[in-house]
Formats: structure tokens, C-alpha cells, sequence
């Protein structure tokens, strides 16, 4: 049986904010978990680094871990805290970008292969 949950430790305690850490200059990303119909990843932003527009097949959701980040969809500006979470729909134009540095979980639920 294929395991859906990856690169992180079964039955143990974790601190999510601590699983992907902060590189200069960089956008790191860890993946915990994909198939065809989710994918779950956290992101570490350096200050200054982006994910330019691109848009996805699937809804996603962002929840801001630690910092800042400011997230454009569909042309419309929004800045997100810690704590603060939006939905990017399938199919419209986003991007990422951290005025500071800041860690996310990005959540995609892809659409149903049966519709």
C-alpha cells in the first residue's frame, strides 16, 4: 500500500513551523502529501522571493505559518499575517511574493476525475 503521507514522521508529534526552514535567498518547500486529488506542501520565502503568476488546476488554500506575505489574485492584492488563510480558485491568475520572510501551507484539492 502506498503510503499518501511523506517526508514526515508517522504516530509523532510535530511542530509544522519547524519542518522547513528559512534559506537566504531562496524558496524552499517540503511536500507532505500529493496524489490526484490533493497536494500539500509547506514553503519557506526569504524575504524579497516570489512565486510568479501562474495559475492552478485545482482551488488552493494558503495558511500563513510565520511572517507576512502578500498574495495577488486574479489582479487583487491581499496581505496576509500569521494565523490568516485564503483561497486562490482553480483556474485564476496568482502569485506570492514575501515582503518579509514568511512560512506557508499550501493546500490544492484537485478536481474529481469522475466529474
Amino acid at each position: 500500500m502506498e503510503k499518501m503521507i511523506k517526508n514526515i514522521d508517522f504516530k509523532t508529534v510535530l511542530a509544522l513551523e519547524g519542518l522547513t526552514e528559512y534559506q537566504p535567498g531562496q524558496v524552499v518547500s517540503r511536500t507532505l502529501a500529493q496524489n490526484k486529488a490533493v497536494s500539500v506542501t509547506l514553503f519557506a520565502f526569504d524575504k524579497g522571493e516570489e512565486i510568479s503568476t501562474h495559475a492552478s488546476e485545482g482551488d488552493a488554500m494558503v495558511y500563513i505559518i510565520d511572517g507576512s506575505a502578500e498574495i495577488t489574485i486574479g489582479g487583487e492584492i491581499f496581505n496576509l499575517d500569521r494565523g490568516g488563510t485564503i483561497v486562490m480558485p482553480a483556474g485564476i491568475p496568482h502569485a506570492l511574493l514575501a515582503k518579509e520572510r514568511f512560512k506557508m501551507l499550501l493546500t490544492v484539492v484537485f478536481p474529481s476525475q469522475n466529474a
